[in-house]
């Protein structure tokens, strides 16, 4: 935690902050294309990290923070935007990222925007980008591409021409909808394989605690968040999801996710003189 700007303390060069929600990494690769190329210290925070105590994090406005988030049924998931509530913006700039798998972003970026300002965030840009569907693995395979590495990187160069901007009278326009949509997904709770060895790896990463330490076998359906974070990281491949289910959402997203979806970027808008 050394990395914490606390109170009474000043802050006189650039930092990056890479704050990201990452249950199975495709989230993390697109902050990492973004932040390539930025040549200043860099710190990464994770909010999938459940002892991790959030509200002990305070910025400066010299630190630019790429605030990330996977998009759950057009929605920022909860527990996200719980835990970026609990830092201190203190007028830092924030980079607002939703990532999802190549159905459609819809009020995420919105609600990633309106969740930054209320923590104090000064949010300068934002980038809805695509990478693989986390659930429906063959939507977006492979992304983020060699494409989408370019693209992103420069998207990262013309944010990086606002950072020293005055930003008094500013505004970021996102797309979306106030009130957002209602978070409504289809629930695919993983389910474990006899080739389970107890071994808790899944229990001690799961970001919603819905996996008992004492019987990691278990899933508890009603806090499960779907993110598919233990299927990711187990390494017997014991955690899978229902084939079913899956197969029954592929069909009916099919048409839509199909189509290669494009990353999108919007920068603040800066009043005429």
């Amino acid at each position: 935690m050394e990395m914490i700007l606390r109170k009474g303390e000043s802050n006189t060069g650039m930092r990056l902050f890479q704050i990201y929600f990452s249950p199975t990494g495709g989230t993390k690769k697109i902050v990492d294309f973004m932040s390539r190329s930025w040549d200043c210290e860099k710190v990464e925070i994770n909010l999938s990290n459940s002892l991790e105590d959030f509200s002990e994090y305070e910025f400066g406005e010299n630190d630019v923070c790429m605030v990330a988030a996977p998009v759950f049924g057009g929605r920022v998931p909860m527990l996200v935007t719980s835990n970026i509530r609990k830092l201190k913006g203190n007028g830092a700039k924030a980079v607002l990222i939703a990532v999802y798998g190549n159905r459609a972003y819809e009020d995420a970026l919105l609600e990633l925007k309106n969740t930054a300002a209320l923590a104090g965030f000064c949010c300068i840009a934002g980038v809805a980008a695509v990478a693989q569907h986390s659930i429906m693995n063959q939507f977006a395979a492979g992304r983020p591409d060699l494409r989408d590495e370019e693209e992103l990187l420069d998207f990262s160069e013309k944010i990086k021409g606002i950072t020293g901007e005055n930003t008094v009278g500013a505004e970021l326009w996102v797309p979306g909808n106030d009130p957002y949509k209602e978070y409504k997904v289809v629930p695919v709770i993983p389910k474990t394989g006899e080739e389970c060895n107890q071994c808790g790896l899944c229990a001690e990463e799961c970001p919603a605690g819905a996996i008992p330490k004492e019987n990691p076998m278990l899933t508890e359906p009603e806090m499960c968040i779907s993110c598919m974070r233990c299927v990711v990281i187990c390494p017997q491949k014991a955690r899978y999801a229902d084939e079913g289910l899956v197969e029954m959402m592929s069909k009916r997203l099919g048409e839509v996710c199909s189509v290669r979806k494009e990353n999108e970027l919007f920068l603040l808008d800066f009043a005429e003189e």
